[in-house]
């Protein structure tokens, strides 16, 4: 939650660095001709390809309980790419291309297919053959490996054994030398109870929740399941095709990290998810593709294929877990499913979940909503409701997590704040409670934390907490103090701040310290959950506006740029004590200093408020319409990605019917 005594704290400052006339400018027109292309007509960035994730192919219906084309769909879309410029390669290009030793071809494609069917050997390889074109085939080891006189369990769906291939088929297209054999898992291609509720997971990633004794599995134990699992199919490969398998195609597009250094220590070099986007020879651990459903038309698969490069614009809700849980079981899954209905109905792509709990709104955390081994669990609950989001609701989700306002052991060191009027240094009341980045206790057990989430959830991305933040009198704790003097400041904070080049230097040290930190958690999850894993981190608006107010927060934009996927600067007029004749002209100098550094609009998220914390509870709630006009503002000043915080759904606050029109990219969607 929003730490209110901070901004509190910060509104004199705010106000007096307004300036400007209260009237807002008018938003500049920009005339078609002078607009930016969009990304899928510029050329492709050296050694990228589009890799197509195809599956059963059938000559009749397109049945969809096995994603099935049609074999006249298929010959369409294979003349389309050939008449329009793409280039087939197999995966030995695509690995030379990775060793430097020959690029690939101007809009290099792949085409995958996935499970295993028949179909691939009766009606796909012969059109391979014929157009000698090259193609990846990632059979379930188990699937094929079934007896003739047995059915297979389809994800719980009896299929007939004979809609399958034999192993003998797979020999035989792997002689051929135009086919490369990749492993879509022995037997892991189905889902496994993942939390108390029971969600059905994907089995390489999630590890297993037992419900008769209400444990996970551990570390070791999924280990040794997935290492057996790799082993076995790598094997029988080796066996039927005389080759090595290189490539792990991903059961249901789901990524581990920890899955895939596992299967690197068997030899593989490859892995194939269901993302978007190109992928590119020079990162082989998290390859993209196009998955084909629905037997689509021509039309519809060259729009799919040509979109491929175009980003989506990001529309955000930022939701508390807070306000779902509940004591009465019954009553919390009432509101976990009109969160998501609410969501659904909204059409946004993005929800930034609350991980932590927060009941007292204070900032500092002292339980969270996942195992973890440093804090109590208030509610085994972010997993159950993030996986609801993304398979009832079809948004991605960001862990929403703290950087140090975690409530850990008192030895550790917290922050502190050098006074020069009484010559000590001491924790903050108005500031959020926060432990010492430069604490190695600290930065180990908050490590940890961020560890077990990512052993324990399904998410897209982490939300870096707007606690990652130090004034210009902090940390004055001593390990802070051993670390200036390491890095050749002195341990005399006065002495520091008396000195302009040394304080500005000093800042920049502090700015990096929590950068660095923050990508080292990002890193840690990653390791865990997969290279696939997104950054965001909020920033205040005033190191936004007035990069000097660095100082202040220890936040620096252009750094934050570089540093994560998005950057998401706070964008609340009324809690920054704005008057509300000076909002549009404020919001319009934010939106204007993010724009005015290249490459910032595309790597940035505005977040608006739907509360002034500054008003009593009964006056807190902003006007439907003023949040659904700033929304307007944006999208005149050409702002394709923002969102707002927070969402009351237990109160329809805001109102649906008054901002779904502005906030859903498929309402009002943004173009450049």
């Amino acid at each position: 939650m929003i730490n209110v005594k901070k901004f509190l704290l910060l509104l004199t400052v705010s106000s007096a660095l307004l300036g400007g006339s209260a009237t807002a400018a008018p938003v500049q027109f920009t005339p078609p001709s002078e607009r930016s292309h969009p990304e899928s007509q510029q050329p492709w960035p050296a050694n990228s390809f589009l890799t197509i994730a195809y599956h059963d192919v059938e000559d009749g219906g397109a049945d969809q309980r096995y994603l099935a084309v049609r074999t006249s769909a298929l010959i369409e879309q294979m003349n389309w790419l050939r008449d329009n410029g793409y280039h087939p390669v197999s995966i030995r290009q695509i690995l030379d291309a990775h060793d430097n030793k020959r690029p690939l071809p101007p809009k290099a494609v792949l085409l995958s297919f996935d499970d295993g069917y028949r179909s691939f050997y009766d009606r796909v390889w012969p059109l391979l053959k014929a157009w000698n074109w090259p193609a990846l085939w990632a059979p379930v080891g188990s699937w094929i490996s079934t007896p003739a006189d047995k059915a297979i369990d389809f994800g719980g769906l009896k299929t007939p054994r004979e809609k399958f291939a034999t192993w003998q088929m797979v020999k035989e297209v792997s002689d051929s030398g135009l086919v490369d054999i990749g492993s879509h898992t022995w037997d892991a291609h189905f889902g496994l109870t993942a939390n108390p509720e029971g969600s059905l997971e994907p089995a390489m990633t999630t590890r297993r929740y037992h419900p008769q004794t209400k444990t996970y599995e551990t570390e070791a134990q999924f280990q040794q399941r997935i290492s057996l699992d790799i082993d076995k199919v790598t094997r029988k490969i080796r066996q039927v095709t005389g080759k090595t398998p290189e490539v792990l195609v991903w059961p249901y597009g789901a990524e581990s990290g920890m899955s895939f250094r596992l299967a690197q220590q068997q030899g593989y070099k490859m892995a194939f998810t269901l993302s978007e986007g190109l992928g590119n020879a020079a990162r082989l651990n998290s390859i993209p593709r196009v998955l084909i459903s629905g037997n689509p038309s021509l039309q519809s698969f060259v729009s799919a294929i040509s979109e491929t490069r175009n980003q989506s614009a990001v529309r955000m809700v930022q939701v508390d877990l807070d306000y779902i849980y509940d004591p009465n079981p019954a009553q919390q899954q009432k509101n976990i499913d009109q969160l998501i209905q609410r969501i659904y109905d909204m059409r946004v792509s993005h929800v930034f979940l609350q991980a932590f709990a927060d009941p007292k709104g204070d900032g500092l955390v002292r339980s969270l909503y996942f195992p973890n081994r440093h804090l109590p669990v208030r509610a085994d609950l972010f997993n159950f409701v993030s996986w609801q989001l993304q398979n009832r609701a079809n948004v991605k989700v960001y862990a929403w997590m703290p950087v140090l306002s975690f409530d850990l052991d008192k030895t550790i060191p917290r922050v502190t704040a050098w006074s020069d009027k009484k010559g000590l240094a001491k924790t903050e009341a108005d500031q959020y409670q926060r432990l010492s980045p430069w604490s190695p206790a600290a930065r180990q057990q908050i490590t940890e934390i961020y560890q077990d989430l990512a052993a324990h959830a399904s998410f897209s991305g982490i939300l870096f907490h707007d606690d990652a933040l130090l004034s210009d009198y902090e940390d004055a704790s001593p390990p802070a103090l051993a670390a200036y003097q390491n890095a050749g400041f002195g341990r005399d904070i006065p002495a520091i701040r008396q000195s302009p080049v040394e304080f500005q230097r000093w800042t920049e040290y502090k700015s990096r310290t929590l950068t660095d930190f923050t990508l080292s958690l990002l890193q840690a999850v990653r390791a865990i959950r997969g290279p696939q894993i997104e950054s965001a981190r909020n920033i205040y608006a005033e190191p936004v506006l007035n990069p000097q107010s660095e100082s202040w927060y220890a936040q620096n934009l252009s750094q934050f740029l570089a540093a994560y996927r998005w950057t998401v600067p706070m964008a609340m007029p009324a809690m920054e004590n704005i008057p509300v004749d000076q909002q549009s002209l404020w919001l319009q100098r934010l939106v204007e200093k993010v724009q005015s550094i290249p490459g910032a609009k595309d790597k940035t998220i505005i977040e608006l408020q739907s509360v002034d914390w500054r008003q009593p509870p009964q006056k807190q709630t902003l006007t439907d319409q003023t949040l659904a006009d700033w929304m307007k503002q944006l999208q005149l000043l050409g702002v394709k990605n923002y969102g707002y915080y927070p969402d009351n759904f237990l109160r329809n606050q805001p109102g649906m019917s008054v901002i779904r029109p502005y906030i859903s990219s498929a309402w009002y969607p943004a173009h450049d």
